[in-house]
This record gives structure tokens, C-alpha cells and sequence, in this order.
């Protein structure tokens, strides 16, 4: 086993030597008090050393996993964009949040496009950022303790780092739900919307990486990739019964009768308007209400831009609202209202869903650079 950088990283570097000679690489963000939300030092470590594991022809596996239970990631790290926005006053691009999203989107690309087999451990809080670093991963594991939400509609945001293309990807609305509510979800949840691929128990985390160390590992990716499909399947099957319930699949019909609407406004009246009593959606409910309107037009907007775009495409879309939005007024003020004074009582512009105009909204599709300045680095 071999440790390759220091204790007080943000990121926790080591390679083990499997029983053949093949290494496994394993990440650890190592933010424990703030649930390992990303931050540009993290992104800063992980880019690169996920570049050289990808060029090491040792390398067998990769994992991905963040320290402690509670949590693998929480989200971006949005209290320094905040403190970015506030030290910028002026057009777009704020250097300091430009370089935090154009970063954090290419390692979210290079993920979805891992040659090597690449696991996700996504047990305990996975939000905003944490989930776009294992959406594109291919083996995302969750257990019975994984706790999921794009909740960017409280905060002035959207669901980012590729939420225009894995929500979208949802069966039937439930991404558009997802979006508009920041409802939480489990790992059940995440089975039906096609967001993880094995669940597992959360005990079993260190006799998987044991098993990792024992198998058989080659010299093809693709023989790897299954190799660690069967490792995982195995204890897979061993959890069926302690997969939670899912609040996804049990309310289905009633998501679909509730994003079934033609426009934004029906969509946002149905959903607002539930009249039924379950917790879950009542809560689903109550946080649109609260909410940004603008997040909630540009997650329509953005979800009918996406329907045709590359996921690149859609990546460099999703870059150029993520810095409107930071020039914009909503988004520090949902920071500044739900985590720096903890009011709760954020003052939306504008305040209602009825006076965002279209051309609110395409402000925030107006790329802040001429093409020769910035542009996302995926291909």
C-alpha cells in the first residue's frame, strides 16, 4: 500500500497492490467537517492524479470515496463562491468562480469519460457537486444510508455539473420533479431514476476493498469494468434486504400528473398546489414554493435546450448559466439567507415566478467571454 500525499490534503491519494501486481488507486476527499463539499484545491488534486491513473497501464481500478460515514459529498463548495461573488462587483466572468466551474466541469466530463473502471462510493449525503462527480462514473454504489438532493432551488442555482443531462435521462418527469423541488431521495430512488448502479450495504465498504485487493485483474479495461461488475453483484444481492422503500417508484403516477403541464406555470401551479398528504410531497411542494423562480425558469429553459445537445454541449451550456447565475442576484442570496445568516428568508429577484420575462432568462444563457477567452475544456 502506498500513500501519496500528505494527511492534510483536501485529497487523499494511495495505490494497493492487488494479489497479481495490478494496483487499485483510491481518491478520498478529505473534508470531513464540511462533508467534503468540492472546493477548487480538491478539484486542483483529483483532476490530475485521475490523469495519470488513466495512463498508468498498472492501474487496474480507481475508487472514489469521501472521509468518514456521514457523507461523500455535500455539494460544491458554495460559501467561498459566495465570498467570490461578494469580492466582484461587475460583469461576469469573475475569475475566481469562473476558474471554480470550467475546473469542476472538466473533471465532471473526464469522469463521464473514464477509460478505466472507476467506483463511486456514494453512501451517506451526495448533493449538487457531489453528485455530478459520480453520475458519470462507471460504478456508482450507494447503501442504505445514501441521502441524494439537487436542492439548488433553495439557493438560487440550478442542478449543475450535468443535471441538464442526467436528469433528463429520468424515466418519464421525474428529473423535471427533482429539479424543481430539490426533493431528497434514497438509494432506492436512485436505482429507479438510473443514477446508481449497485446497491450495497455500508459495513460491507472495507470487505469490498478487500475484494478489490484479491481479484484478478487485467490488462483490458473492459474485463476490468465486468470484472468489478460481478465483485459488486455479489454483495449486491447480499443487501436486497435492507433496500429502502422508494418514495420515487411509490409516487410515480402522481409526479407524472403533476409535471405533466405544456409550460412552466401549470407545472409550477400543480406542483405547488398538491393537496395531498404525504410528507414527502408536501415537502417537495413547499420548497418550489419557497424557491427561486428564476432557478425554476432556467431548469425549464435548460431542460428544453438540452433535449438535443452532446453532453459537451450540454457542459458548456450549463458553464456559461452557472456564471450568470453568479452575477445574477438569486444565487448569493439564497447562500447568504440559507448558510451565512441562516434567516431562511431569502428576497428573490424577480420575486414571483410571473415576472421572470424570457428575457430574464436569456441573459443567463449569454456566454460572458468572446470565444477566443473560455470555453469549458471538454471535447
Amino acid at each position: 500500500m502506498a500513500d501519496t500525499a500528505p494527511l492534510d490534503s483536501p485529497v487523499l491519494f494511495r495505490e494497493v497492490t492487488a494479489a497479481n501486481g495490478k494496483r487499485i488507486g483510491y481518491a478520498q476527499l478529505n473534508a470531513e467537517k464540511s462533508l467534503n463539499a468540492l472546493s477548487l484545491p480538491m478539484i486542483r488534486l483529483l483532476d490530475p492524479q485521475l490523469q495519470r491513473w488513466s495512463a498508468d497501464p498498472a492501474i487496474a481500478c480507481v475508487v472514489l470515496h469521501g472521509a468518514g460515514e456521514k457523507a461523500f459529498c455535500a455539494g460544491g463548495d458554495v460559501r467561498s463562491l459566495h465570498r467570490a461573488i461578494l469580492d466582484h462587483q461587475g460583469p461576469p466572468p469573475n475569475a475566481a468562480n469562473m476558474a471554480f466551474f470550467d475546473e469542476e466541469y472538466s473533471l465532471d466530463y473526464r469522469i463521464h469519460r473514464y477509460p478505466k473502471p472507476l467506483l463511486v462510493w456514494g453512501s451517506g449525503i451526495v448533493m449538487g457537486g457531489g453528485l455530478g462527480l459520480m453520475a458519470g462514473a462507471s460504478h456508482r454504489v450507494v447503501t442504505e444510508t445514501s441521502r441524494v438532493a439537487m436542492p439548488e432551488i433553495s439557493i438560487g442555482l440550478f442542478p449543475d455539473v450535468g443535471g441538464s443531462w442526467f436528469l433528463r435521462n429520468m424515466p418519464g418527469r421525474m428529473g423535471l420533479f427533482l429539479a424543481l423541488t430539490g426533493a431528497s431521495i434514497n438509494a432506492h430512488d436512485l436505482r429507479v431514476a438510473g443514477l446508481a448502479d449497485y446497491f450495497v450495504r455500508a459495513a460491507d465498504r472495507e470487505a469490498i476493498f478487500d475484494q478489490l485487493a484479491a481479484a484478478d485483474w487485467g490488462d483490458s479495461a473492459g474485463a476490468n469494468r465486468a470484472l468489478l461488475s460481478q465483485l459488486l453483484a455479489g454483495f449486491a444481492e447480499a443487501a436486497q434486504a435492507s433496500l429502502p422503500a422508494s418514495p420515487l417508484q411509490q409516487h410515480a403516477q402522481t409526479i407524472e400528473a403533476l409535471t405533466a403541464g405544456a409550460s412552466l406555470r401549470e407545472v409550477y401551479a400543480a406542483i405547488t398546489g398538491y393537496a395531498g398528504d404525504n410528507p414527502w410531497l408536501k415537502r417537495a411542494a413547499a420548497t418550489l414554493a419557497a424557491g427561486s423562480p428564476t432557478t425554476a425558469a432556467l431548469v425549464w429553459a435548460l431542460r428544453e435546450r438540452a433535449s438535443t445537445m452532446s453532453l459537451a454541449e450540454v457542459f458548456r451550456m450549463e458553464l456559461v448559466v452557472a456564471l450568470q447565475c453568479c452575477a445574477h442576484p438569486d444565487f448569493a442570496e439564497g447562500v447568504r439567507a440559507l448558510l451565512i445568516d441562516k434567516d431562511n428568508a431569502p428576497k428573490w429577484t424577480p420575486p414571483t415566478l410571473a415576472e421572470v420575462t424570457p428575457e430574464w432568462v436569456a441573459e443567463h444563457f449569454r456566454a460572458p467571454w468572446t470565444d477566443s477567452l473560455a470555453s469549458v475544456g471538454v471535447a
